[in-house]
């Protein structure tokens, strides 16, 4: 039985890190060692009354922190963090992932390939690792970098290129 938990257990890390395109193990790792403390947190916050001030303070404050991550939705429970909260909700998370689902990129291989070049920014910083997290607050702020190749390509094929980009 533990042989087949284990071959189970790195047969789903492996399907998230290929997904995903972690390309550093220790990031999976240090994911699911965050999940396991969140939910080991949720659990015992279950276990105190449900009309304790205490609790309601901290649920709220880790439900609200989780929100704020984008790991989970507004609607959330704390069952929710105990029983639902993956590794692959923090992945979805990466920037290489988030620009995919902006269509800045067509793969997340694609958008990791562009971070680590130094095309994408994220509000005024430019960003070059794709493992950085963004929170539903950063999110809007992801753009091309001003003096990207790749930004005045695709530019220029939608017509809006203009000369004064060009300096």
């Amino acid at each position: 039985m533990d042989e087949r938990w284990k071959s189970d257990a790195r047969h789903r890390e492996l399907a998230v890190l290929r997904r995903y395109h972690v390309q550093n193990r220790e990031d999976y790792h240090a994911y699911n060692k965050l999940c396991g403390s969140l939910r080991a947190l949720a659990h015992r916050l279950s276990l105190l009354p449900a009309q304790d001030p205490f609790r309601s303070a901290r649920e709220a404050q880790v439900l609200s922190k989780l929100y704020d991550l984008g790991v989970l939705n507004q609607a959330a429970k704390l069952s929710d963090v105990e029983n639902g909260l993956t590794v692959a909700a923090f992945c979805r998370r990466r920037l290489a992932v988030v620009c995919c689902r902006l269509k800045m990129a067509e793969s997340v291989k694609t958008a990791a390939k562009y971070i680590e070049q130094g095309h994408i920014r994220v509000g005024p910083d430019t960003i070059t690792d794709p493992a950085y997290m963004v929170t539903r607050q950063n999110e809007d702020f992801i753009t091309w970098v001003s003096t990207s190749k790749v930004k005045r390509t695709i530019m220029k094929y939608n017509d809006e290129l203009d000369d004064f980009d060009l300096l």
